[in-house]
């Protein structure tokens, strides 16, 4: 049974890869300040600002490591520089979390798994300057998932609208923005399989087709069927169309583990009514 450590398992994403992963493997997980989390064996405080990600590593002794960190570029650039060199000491094999923000600084066109990166972003060149370090690695004990925006019934994204639409306060919406999506469903099942499948390299965990960020939030919003719509603020980033992709091609999943926009949208509105 592989030993999994989630650097970061307390926040959204690595709850949900928790819950995916716990059942076939040996999971173990990091919190920094969730004091839920102090009596869970599972679980190790862990504060990439303060602490030494070696102690915990050499615990736990992982196969496989995900990256789920958020945070301060300086302090999570140096912990993972110590976590890459522990994984190639080791033999146990990396898995960062990336995003599409890799691609911010191109705004006329999708960008696919082997182009250049190139940021605009203090995000998105903190995750580049990460994904360097990563792909240094040998063949077969990397992987790099980027990913777009995130939906589903509890994300963060839903519950800053919902938040929104109940105080009434003004709820930021990009016209000219093309994007594609994802939902926490979908990233832990694609995950779960580069895991038991040994798969390595770049992944674009999103969908397959695109869409405008106002024209999903239009959609997602009639479909929750609230009382109360919300307030749109329009942010314009330009005259024309700004593309913030991350599209599959070169390294795609089997067709079960591939979707479009219309799935993110179903797998978010039937989770929200349940």
């Amino acid at each position: 049974m592989k030993r999994v450590l989630l650097f970061g398992g307390s926040g959204f994403l690595g709850r949900a890869l928790f819950k995916e992963l716990h059942p076939y493997m040996d999971v173990y997980g990091t919190y920094c300040s969730q004091t839920r989390f102090a009596n869970n064996k599972r679980y190790t405080q862990y504060d990439y600002r303060e602490d030494s990600p070696l102690k915990v590593l050499g615990r736990i002794k992982p196969d496989v490591i995900i990256s789920c960190l958020r945070g301060d570029a300086d302090e999570q650039f140096v912990a993972h520089d110590m976590i890459i060199d522990f994984a190639f000491k080791q033999e146990a094999k990396l898995i960062f979390l990336s995003s599409a923000n890799v691609f911010d600084g191109f705004w006329h066109y999708p960008s696919y798994e082997h182009d250049k990166t190139y940021s605009e972003s203090t995000y998105g060149l903190l995750k580049i300057k990460i994904e360097n370090k990563v792909m240094r690695m040998p063949p077969f004990s990397w992987a790099i998932a980027r990913l777009p925006m995130v939906f589903g019934a509890n994300t963060p994204r839903v519950m800053e609208l919902k938040k929104a639409i109940e105080e009434q306060s003004p709820y930021e919406i990009f016209p000219n923005t093309v994007i594609n999506l994802t939902t926490d469903y979908f990233v832990t099942q694609q995950l779960h399989y580069i895991i038991n499948r040994n798969l390595w390299g770049i992944f674009h965990l999103g969908t397959s087709d695109l869409i405008h960020h106002d024209e999903f939030i239009f959609q997602l919003v009639d479909g929750l069927h609230l009382k109360t719509k919300p307030i749109y603020k329009h942010v314009y980033a330009s005259n024309h169309d700004r593309y913030i992709v991350a599209l599959p091609r070169d390294n795609s999943l089997p067709e079960h583990l591939r979707f479009c926009c219309d799935d993110v949208l179903q797998n978010t509105l039937q989770k929200s009514i349940k």
